[in-house]
């Protein structure tokens, strides 16, 4: 999105009717107060305003230098500075942080460096920055940035008001939707892990789908997208892709679904709606996830979850030597329950 430039002061009667925060405060005027900024409770100063969305930090309210802060009607009454009232204090700091920060405009053009295929249409609004390559029939939205060192395929279509920060591939004939932002090192499009096992040896299976990614998409650093092997690879609308994840080919991730860092997706799984996936969770290939399921970080999922709810299958960190005594004796599990059983049998 490139560097963002830091806004003026705002009154704090402003932001409380761009965001439909209620203001409550005890001063006539406090909606008269210009907040330039936002920070954390502990950071804050004069001109900041702080947000409270986690009740563990509630104490920090009565110790912040904070000119107001955002919170819930629950905790309204722990501080008598001048507040935001919100149903939901996180989302409503997200507003304000992005009225403070504005991205930069779009600064239009093609770098003379760039390589852009003869006949491909660049509007005159987009950005395309040094050393970008640019396939044949590729179409680019209006308003969308290239930057540096991207390597676009033949045949792909991104849409418009996207961003594609440095180094990002996209394959031929990938799909990006509207105001989507792929970050650093992302790869979209590669051949997914398809080989057929013959006589001792691997035959690699032709890839032939593509990536389709929807609308409001954003796919963090490093993250990897295989292509279908015969159908496409789907990412859905707004669906948010942190750092260093892995989505096999033929997968389909539903709308409004998040997934944390380091997370593993196998081939021809389908992730359901607003499902909320933690980091490095590592999910079987060849089955589905029910709309609205949790999935707790460093879990092993490796059947269909058809009933939304929160799974987790990690075993909890010990002290290395309670660890190994707690795996000794489930080592002997199985024994145990021989044993229980056939006492039971002689009663």
């Amino acid at each position: 999105m490139g560097p963002r430039h830091p806004s003026s002061g705002v009154q704090l009667s402003v932001l409380a009717a761009r965001t439909g925060a209620a203001l409550v405060a005890s001063e006539a005027n406090a909606g008269a107060i210009i907040i330039d900024r936002v920070a954390t409770l502990d950071a804050a100063d004069t001109g900041a305003i702080a947000f409270l969305s986690n009740p563990k930090y509630r104490n920090r309210l009565a110790l912040t230098r904070a000119s107001a802060v955002i919170v819930s009607a629950a905790d309204a009454a722990a501080t008598a500075l001048p507040k935001l009232v919100t149903p939901d204090p996180y989302a409503t700091y997200a507003r304000i942080a992005a009225i403070f920060n504005p991205p930069a405009p779009v600064v239009p053009g093609i770098h003379p460096t760039a390589a852009v295929a003869e006949g491909v249409r660049v509007p005159p609004n987009a950005r395309i920055g040094p050393h970008v390559s640019i396939g044949e029939r590729a179409t680019i939205g209006e308003r969308t940035q290239i930057h540096a060192g991207c390597a676009i395929g033949d045949d792909c279509e991104i849409g418009e008001n996207c961003v594609l920060h440095p180094r990002v591939v996209v394959y031929a004939r990938s799909v990006i939707g509207a105001r989507t932002i792929i970050h650093s090192g992302v790869v979209i499009g590669g051949d997914g892990f398809g080989m057929a096992e013959h006589e001792g040896r691997w035959l690699k299976v032709p890839q032939l789908g593509r990536v389709v990614i929807g609308s409001d998409v954003e796919i963090g650093a490093n993250t990897t997208i295989d292509r279908g092997a015969l159908g496409d690879t789907v990412i859905e609308d707004d669906v948010k892709l942190d750092n260093l994840i892995q989505i096999g080919h033929n997968c389909r991730i539903g709308a409004h679904t998040a997934i944390a860092g380091c997370a593993g997706i196998a081939g021809s799984t389908h992730v359901g709606r607003n499902c909320k996936i933690g980091g490095a969770a590592m999910i079987n290939g060849h089955i589905e996830i029910a709309d609205g399921t949790v999935i707790s970080a460093a879990s092993g999922i490796s059947s269909s979850i058809t009933e939304p709810g929160v799974y987790t299958g990690a075993f909890p960190s010990l002290p290395h030597r309670e660890w190994q005594h707690v795996v000794s004796v489930m080592r002997k599990l199985r024994t145990l329950v021989q044993r229980v059983r056939a006492l039971e049998r002689r009663q």
